[in-house]
């Protein structure tokens, strides 16, 4: 079963609801998500990523979410 860009944002977000998300890919495996959130502010690029990656783990682990291109940062 495929997932969404809608799916990934709603899961994201519950993890970063006052974050500025973006999720793009409408092939049901390869998506590319831009996540600016100020509970990133003074964490590294990593650290940030596992962030996003924790709210995610369920569906990376499941093998439902296969491709995620992330880029994250604090709000400037």
């Amino acid at each position: 079963m495929a997932i969404t860009a809608a799916e990934i944002e709603t899961l994201i977000r519950t993890a970063f609801p006052e974050a500025r998300i973006v999720v793009q890919g409408d092939d049901g495996q390869h998506f590319a998500a831009e996540v600016v959130d100020e509970s990133f502010r003074g964490k590294n690029r990593v650290q940030q990523q596992r962030a996003v990656n924790a709210a995610l783990k369920a569906e990376i682990d499941s093998g439902k979410l296969h491709a995620l291109a992330l880029s994250t940062r604090a709000p400037e």
